[in-house]
């Protein structure tokens, strides 16, 4: 009797934690189906429609000429992807040695200037952009690629996540690459940033995508459309509408503008996985 209810116990356990993932899913994915489907419905039956219907009568791909005619969004595109690995890379320039000092060097006051790194996350955001724009201003900055990457080459968050994940690597294993004359950077090249890869990866990816979803920082910071990037210019096919905000070219070009990292998600997922595991792993 016993061994007959626990299957059935099981197996409705599984299907509730099913079921909770299938709602999960369907409340995560809509927002996407709901961007997709406006973006092929014709700007006359979107405003035409009271009740918002959920599939399009008349599917059209004009909204996606419209984005890109509307506005240069080619050239937005292209001031995204430029602005994204400068920043990414200067960023993993900054952040990767540091953190290989914080976790395997030694010096005086490492750990009371780590503290006072640590303490800057406690510093509102609002407060950074009003210090970083009155910065790039003065600087004459404004309106350049140097203004819009220098205040996002460096994160303490990922200082921090990187020489965490340092400092799980044995010490063993640094002291032999000494005794055999290995240099910091070579040991740090050659054993730390192989065996810590999935982390870098994760924290790549990441950078990416912030880079790539940035709004306020380049909003505030340019005002010549040379220089805007997508962002800018979803806001610029929203307002071009025929006396109305045109809604549908403007997910048409939000479709597009996810296309990339959709598909960097989808290449390193296994990675970003990973890499989140290895983070939380202490020992």
């Amino acid at each position: 009797m016993t061994d007959t209810k626990k299957p059935l116990g099981a197996l409705i356990g599984r299907g509730i934690v099913y079921l909770l993932l299938g709602v999960w899913a369907l409340t995560v994915l809509f927002p996407f189906y709901w961007m997709l489907l406006t973006s092929v419905k014709s700007y006359g039956s979107y405003n035409a429609e009271y009740v918002p219907k959920f599939y399009a009568s008349s599917p059209t791909l004009q909204n996606y000429f419209d984005a890109f005619t509307a506005v240069p969004l080619a050239r937005y595109f292209a001031n995204t992807v430029l602005f994204t690995v400068l920043t990414t890379a200067l960023m993993l320039a900054v952040i990767v040695p540091a953190a290989f000092a914080f976790s395997r060097l030694s010096f005086r006051g490492k750990d009371l200037l780590f503290t006072a790194i640590l303490s800057l996350m406690m510093i509102p955001n609002e407060l950074v952009i009003i210090t970083n724009f009155v910065t790039v201003t003065n600087l004459n900055l404004r309106n350049t690629f140097t203004g819009l990457i220098l205040p996002s080459v460096t994160s303490v968050f990922y200082i921090y996540l990187l020489k965490e994940n340092f400092a799980q690597i044995p010490d063993e294993l640094y002291y032999a690459a000494k005794v055999d004359g290995t240099s910091d950077w070579k040991y740090l090249w050659k054993v730390m940033l192989p065996i810590c890869r999935p982390t870098v990866v994760t924290v790549t990816v990441l950078k990416v995508i912030e880079c790539w979803n940035s709004y306020v920082w380049p909003r505030l910071i340019t005002d010549d459309p040379s220089y805007y990037l997508v962002s800018g210019g979803i806001q610029e096919i929203r307002e071009n509408g025929f006396g109305r905000e045109n809604i549908p070219a403007m997910m048409a070009a939000v479709v597009v503008i996810s296309v990339p990292l959709i598909v960097l998600f989808l290449v390193f997922r296994r990675k970003i996985m990973e890499g989140v595991a290895r983070g939380g792993t202490k020992g």
